[in-house]
């Protein structure tokens, strides 16, 4: 990277934590109270990783909605960092980018069912609640912000996507800073669409497992600010490729995700071997984790069943554009609660699945209650796949200096 980036603290808000400090314990410690059978208005029940609704609260917002109420649950946990950059950059030299996949489906659902009976939308609504830009228009409003704002919606990677657009802003002298990371909800068009493309476990997800049979849903966000004003954890590196194989499923040979990391190691100016931790895409389909151990194998080469690595859906659950954020924010804890800690005595997110290994896969070095760190925690890759093989690879580590 040409410019030294910095992450702020995150603000969490999901099905294993409404804080980082919750959140870093379920993942820890393996969680799954947020893992909860829910029934959808068709009478198909699903396993979800839900945010109970007495932890929500109403907003401000001129369409406060679940989504927007979970939104606001993380960005209230760094207003204080947000405040500090509006005031040192401007309020014009701050960005808002956001990943979400979630066009106000809690509205428009009850909106065009109402159409449907008596013939008109309901009077208080707006097609602006369909928008995608809402999420990151919503923050910019609530922070009195004038700068850029962007929603990205390129499935499981968009928040991954997000922060990467923000980083190349200020690179490149547009903005100074931004409020960057995902939101998306767990809502019944979600749980159905998925279901319709079998990609949906009657069980909690296994990933890895050669008995895994497709994704929990879950809900969530994840934000940060982004800027070169010095904090504990750096951005020290992203990639991006895009498979445009397939309209869902990506390539099978884990091709297009190695692209994604290799790029990112490039960017960083760091090689294969100093990656200490990696958060996997992980998401129990047959197809995701097939091509993501063929590709994990193929960077880390012979240290590929040494770099502890893990999958944190088992207790975040799959929060779709939210993912990323929410799984770089994993590996942000990762870093700086561990820094003080001596080698062998870190910890890290636990790899949930059943133990059942898949021995067509290559062999991964999961994080079990057993496993002893044999490094330090300093740098961490975190990897996120989306539809159609939109792929991102986000590399962070302890900022020195």
């Amino acid at each position: 990277m040409k410019e030294k980036l910095f992450l702020s603290k995150p603000g969490i808000a999901c099905a294993a934590g409404l804080n980082a400090d919750d959140f870093w314990t379920a993942l820890t410690t393996g969680n799954q109270d947020g893992l909860v059978k829910v029934k959808t208005h068709s009478g198909r029940e699903f396993y979800a990783a839900k945010i109970a609704d007495g932890a929500l609260k109403k907003t401000s917002a001129r369409y406060d909605m679940r989504v927007i109420q979970i939104e606001d649950l993380a960005l209230a946990q760094i207003e204080k960092e947000i405040q500090e950059a509006k005031n040192k950059f401007g309020a014009d030299r701050i960005a808002v980018c956001v990943g979400c996949c979630d066009n106000g489906s809690e509205f428009s659902v009850a909106g065009h069912r109402e159409y449907f009976e008596k013939g008109a939308f309901p009077k208080n609504y707006s097609l602006e609640i369909q928008s995608a830009d809402y999420p990151a228009t919503y923050a910019k409003e609530k922070f009195g912000l004038k700068g850029p704002s962007y929603v990205f919606a390129t499935a499981c990677s968009s928040s991954g996507s997000a922060i990467i657009k923000a980083a190349q802003m200020i690179e490149a002298g547009i903005v100074d800073a931004a409020i960057v990371g995902g939101v998306d909800v767990a809502s019944d068009t979600v749980l159905l669409g998925f279901d319709s493309l079998e990609a949906v476990s009657e069980r909690k997800t296994n990933p890895f497992s050669k008995n895994r049979s497709g994704i929990t849903i879950g809900e969530g966000a994840a934000f940060f600010v982004l800027s070169k004003e010095k904090s504990q954890v750096q951005l020290l590196g992203y990639g991006e490729s895009a498979d445009a194989s397939h309209m869902t499923a990506p390539l099978a040979d884990g091709s297009g995700a190695l692209s994604a990391m290799k790029e990112a190691l490039k960017n960083s100016g760091l090689k294969a071997e100093q990656i200490d931790y990696v958060n996997l895409h992980g998401t129990g389909t047959k197809l995701n984790d097939s091509m993501e151990a063929k590709a994990t194998a193929r960077l880390f080469g012979s240290l590929c069943d040494k770099i502890p690595v893990s999958s944190t859906k088992p207790m975040t659950g799959h929060a779709l554009g939210a993912s990323s954020a929410i799984e770089l924010a994993a590996c942000c804890c990762s870093i700086v609660k561990n820094e003080k800690k001596e080698i062998g005595q870190a910890k890290l997110p636990l790899h949930l699945y059943d133990g059942e290994a898949d021995s067509d896969l290559p062999k991964l070095n999961f994080v079990q209650n057993d496993t002893t760190i044999d490094r330090k925690i300093n740098v961490c890759m975190s990897n996120s796949f989306g539809f159609g093989g939109c792929n991102v690879s986000l590399i962070i580590g302890k900022a020195n200096g």
